[in-house]
């Protein structure tokens, strides 16, 4: 059996009508940037995520490099985050001016563990940048104090988090602005690349409708320098779509979820993944951590079953991060992680005896190890 980390072709037929009449739709009227259909999937967006304003960027790399811009950030300004995380967490940072400072992740949840925030913050410290990792929102309550303490913006990194809450709210609802990315594998995915940004604040959403459209008030007009990022109106139109469904999605990627980690029960040596208590997790990717790990990623593989690791490399490691944060703290939660986890097959039409045939094949794994 043939199990794929995910499968977008399910989802696709299973809403197939809707997603051709809007492709449709824009392919009739001829309209590819702007207009009704993405203001449309903007302002319902804001409703689903509790925000006054969303905004339609190209990418979620975008999203978060115009939220620093819009702060805005200085250069030399220093930006704490996680180095458990994509590229463009750390990439964001440095393209918009500011210099990355990686504090480390919890052990149970692989987010960024509030307790290693404050020991980092120097008077250069000018924001705090959280990214709710694999779906589940980081301790946003302590990482808000903190951020009060000391006078600090918060930008939160939801790109994998979108309908997740804590402690009753929304991912997005803790920052000045928020962050989300629509690429096709997310849980509202796209057709191709595409972003938004969430915030309460006026004056940083007319910032940020700036600066997407090079800085222009009117055409020609240009009061600042920003860049060229539109959220296509081909991609709003199928986004809009899926956002009807994705409360529905979200809690079969939960269903799932708790249905694995009923499967791995009586194996110990496996860590499921662990929810805080008041999150509700939506479970982008469902990350275990494994004995011999990349043992485990090949034996799954020589099965055709699915499976990937998020993420082998800290950002704090990767070559060209090195020269270019300002403190190096140690991150030794997020070096084990690295070493440590793998994200298993998870989709919201994903059938039980797929994970029935994941489950076993750790368990066959498992017993390889102890006739070693």
């Amino acid at each position: 059996m043939k199990i794929p980390m995910m499968d977008l072709c399910a989802q696709y037929s299973s809403i197939k009508a809707e997603v051709d009449n809007a492709v449709a739709q824009v392919l009739t009227q001829q309209q590819f940037r702007g207009g009704p259909l993405v203001e449309a999937f903007e302002s319902d967006l804001a409703a689903f995520a509790r925000a006054h304003h969303a905004i339609g960027v190209a990418s979620g790399t975008d999203a978060l490099y115009l939220a620093l811009r819009a702060l805005p950030l200085q250069p030399g300004d220093e930006v704490i985050t996680t180095p458990f995380s994509f590229f463009a967490t750390a990439g964001a940072i440095v393209n918009a001016g500011g210099v990355p400072v990686f504090a480390d992740i919890e052990p149970a949840t692989f987010n960024l563990n509030p307790e290693c925030i404050a020991p980092l913050v120097t008077p250069r410290t000018r924001c705090i940048l959280p990214v709710h990792i694999f779906g589940q929102c980081a301790r946003m309550d302590a990482i808000s104090e903190i951020a009060a303490r000391h006078g600090l913006a918060i930008i939160e990194d939801a790109a994998q988090a979108l309908g997740a809450s804590y402690r009753g709210q929304p991912a997005g609802a803790w920052g000045m602005t928020t962050a989300l990315s629509f690429y096709p594998t997310k849980n509202l995915g796209g057709a191709g690349e595409g972003g938004a940004i969430l915030t309460n604040d006026d004056e940083m959403a007319r910032q940020i409708r700036l600066l997407r459209s090079h800085g222009a008030e009117t055409p020609y007009h240009h009061v600042a320098v920003g860049v060229n990022s539109h959220l296509h109106t081909i991609q709003a139109a199928i986004l809009h779509v899926k956002l009807r469904h994705l409360a529905a999605w979200n809690e079969a990627r939960r269903e799932r979820a708790a249905y694995y980690t009923h499967l791995l029960r009586d194996l110990p040596e496996i860590t499921p993944p662990r929810e805080t208590e008041g999150a509700c997790h939506v479970y982008h990717q469902y990350v275990i951590q494994v004995p011999e790990r990349d043992a485990a990623r090949r034996f799954l593989h020589e099965k055709d079953i699915g499976c990937s690791v998020f993420y082998p490399i800290p950002l704090h490691r990767q070559p060209c991060i090195l020269d270019r944060t300002s403190i190096r703290a140690a991150c030794p939660e997020a070096e084990r992680a690295c070493n440590e986890v793998l994200a298993l097959p998870l989709y919201p039409e994903m059938p039980p005896e797929q994970q029935d045939a994941v489950v076993a094949a750790l368990t066959e794994h498992v017993r390889r190890l102890h006739r070693k």
